[in-house]
């Protein structure tokens, strides 16, 4: 069911709001327990957990400038700027001179950036493992799809979403 992305969504019969309801009140339930996931891991280490967000960004489309990044994570760059402190104060992250401007910086992932990251995703993927433990090869993949497919499609709906924000 995709929507063009030059229109608003809207409901088309009781069965989509239904599914709709179901959708947004998992969404908010994962997101409960994963707040409190995070709220253990920032314990732990004293880095919040969305500071990890950037780093993998940058590990996985390279340097960047913090304002480039903002975009990227879809975040105020304010806050952006908050978690890349983090990352540079433990080493994680460093300052390079921007090579297409001398004036500006780009942030970059170093090795210790490097080796946190896989620590994290080990970890990561050891937790989400145990979730899904039970769950057949099939329903893996289905699963994976389908979310794939979600989330490209909310990102691609998301200017839509924010110009209808904007708007009121």
């Amino acid at each position: 069911m995709t929507t063009p992305p030059d229109r608003e969504i809207e409901p088309t019969s009781d069965d989509v709001d239904s599914l709709a309801d179901r959708i947004g009140n998992h969404l908010v339930r994962l997101q409960r327990v994963r707040d409190r996931t995070i709220a253990h891991a920032k314990a732990t280490d004293g880095i919040d957990p969305a500071a990890y967000a950037c780093l993998f960004r940058l590990i996985h489309d390279g340097p960047m400038r913090s304002g480039a990044l903002a975009e990227v994570m879809y975040s105020d760059p304010s806050t952006v700027s908050r978690q890349v402190t983090q990352l540079v104060e433990r080493g994680h992250v460093e300052r390079q001179p921007d090579p297409t401007d001398g004036r500006a910086s780009v942030l970059a992932v170093t090795e210790s950036g490097r080796a946190a990251a896989t620590r994290i995703r080990a970890l990561r993927n050891e937790k989400l493992g145990q979730v899904v433990a039970e769950w057949s090869i099939d329903d893996l993949n289905e699963f994976t799809r389908l979310l794939d497919r979600f989330v490209e499609d909310y990102e691609r709906m998301r200017p839509i979403f924010d110009r209808a924000r904007d708007a009121r």
